[in-house]
């Protein structure tokens, strides 16, 4: 997911050439007074829904480590928002670089504001540490993106769970596939396609974009095409209408999305067109696994609702970033912070987090859910349920 368009900048990469330097106190540590942690994303514009969702997974482990009596020092939350777009991301990435408390940031939560804000956190040297920001050039060694680590598999291993999900489980033999033309999409859709054509599948593809006035054009050539499945690799705010158009066009077939879609607004606005729909995501439901439970229930005293798409995961980064600044007793430096985390082992609730020398997330889980009343029901690990 969470993975808008991507936008690259012209902002000079000098790893390491600010670690701390022109921040005022932040040279010296936090002095075990204190440490805070930011957190980038949506909190506000189209896709606030899924920024509020880690937003609020931060905000938990936070209360709870200054509750639980076992600091030296205080923790405070930092919001940046940067409404899940590129151009926004620099701003709000600024406003946490020139706090010199700010040791640390969960995020950003989509790959278009990671790309672009990257830079300006690189020169810095202020770890980002994003739980669902998913395009998979974000770690290449070319963009130099020395104080980001991702804590979510890539869409290389979303794309290939479709495809496999939909060519073993559902044993599809035509597969509709449609993407938004953003990187998110063309991305998934490009990996998905590989894997059904690999599998022997037929493929159709259409690339239809974001805010289109009308799907129906769209939904009766997926009727006419005979596809048994289809795939629409995008965002819940476009899916809606387009599931919408798609069941009054009569299609019967199976229907799977991404992590982009896997969130309650889509069960809100298609309505009942939304009933079946599969939809994937490389997070887990905090509901329902057992390790969960707790924070789960933690979380809906708090806020008065379930956790959502990767709150549990935004919860578990926080927490990792909390034990290590806990071994240093909130004396902790930037770069430092950085160097610890990139070779941290953290067992979380969701899963282990650990990362290769580029950053990238040491995995390759993905998990399927399918609209059931009403509901996003969570069915599984993929590789479960293909056996």
């Amino acid at each position: 997911m969470l993975n808008k368009t991507i936008v690259k900048l012209a902002i000079p990469v000098a790893v390491g050439a600010l670690a701390l330097t022109g921040c005022g106190g932040g040279d010296s540590g936090s002095g075990g007074s204190t440490v805070k942690i930011a957190f980038e994303g949506p909190l506000s514009g189209d896709n606030v829904a899924l920024g509020e969702n880690m937003q609020n997974g931060v905000q938990l482990a936070i209360k709870q480590a200054n509750a639980s009596g076992d600091l030296d020092f205080k923790l405070e939350y930092v919001a940046a928002d940067d409404q899940g777009l590129p151009d926004k991301a620099p701003t709000a990435a600024q406003k946490v670089i020139d706090d010199p408390d700010v040791k640390a940031v969960v995020g950003p939560a989509f790959s278009g504001p990671t790309n672009s804000a990257s830079p300006l956190y690189a020169e810095a040297g202020l770890v980002t540490v994003s739980p669902s920001a998913t395009n998979p050039s974000l770690t290449d060694e070319a963009n130099g993106f020395a104080s980001l680590l991702r804590a979510v598999p890539n869409d290389n291993m979303q794309g290939k769970a479709m495809g496999d999900f939909f060519a073993k489980k559902i044993g599809a033999k035509k597969v509709y596939l449609i993407d938004d033309k953003t990187d998110y999409g063309v991305g998934l859709s490009k990996v998905a396609e590989e894997t059904l054509k690999s599998a022997g599948v037929s493929v159709v593809k259409k690339s239809v974009p974001q805010k289109t006035p009308d799907y129906s054009a769209t939904a009766k050539d997926v009727v006419n095409s005979k596809a048994d499945a289809l795939i629409y690799a995008g965002y819940y705010q476009d899916l809606a209408p387009f599931a919408k158009k798609l069941s009054d066009a009569g299609f019967k077939g199976a229907a799977i999305s991404g992590d982009g879609s896997n969130d309650v607004k889509f069960v809100e606005l298609a309505g009942d067109a939304s009933e079946n729909w599969y939809l994937t995501c490389p997070c887990t439901d905090a509901t329902v696994e057992a390790g969960t439970k707790k924070f789960a229930e933690d979380y809906q005293k708090e806020f008065n609702r379930a956790p959502g798409t990767y709150s549990a995961e935004a919860y578990d980064v926080a927490n990792m970033i909390i034990a290590e600044i806990k071994k240093t007793g909130g004396d902790v430096e930037r770069e430092a912070l950085r160097d610890a985390l990139s070779k941290a082992s953290y067992k979380g609730l969701t899963k282990t987090f650990s990362f290769e020398k580029n950053g990238e997330f040491k995995g390759t889980d993905v998990f399927v859910y399918q609209v059931k009343s009403g509901k996003i029901a969570y069915q599984g690990n993929v590789n479960e349920l293909i056996g």
